[in-house]
């Protein structure tokens, strides 16, 4: 979901690097709330930190 979001075919190679594309805030929010009973969480603010640290580990970053 974070690739379709971000618009991209795969993540980086090196992601501390490369950074590949970017999500806003609200995106990370839609995919967290689709994917909630998927994810060990017990609200949406934590849901968002997993999606969040999911897309940095992709070379994808998180801005406003």
């Amino acid at each position: 979901m974070i690739k379709k979001a971000a618009g991209v075919e795969k993540g980086s190679a090196s992601p501390r690097a490369d950074k590949v594309a970017s999500l806003t805030r609200a995106q990370v929010k839609q995919i967290a709330e689709t994917k909630m009973p998927d994810l060990n969480a017990w609200d949406v603010s934590e849901a968002e930190k997993i999606i969040e640290g999911t897309a940095r580990s992709m070379g994808v970053t998180v801005g406003d």
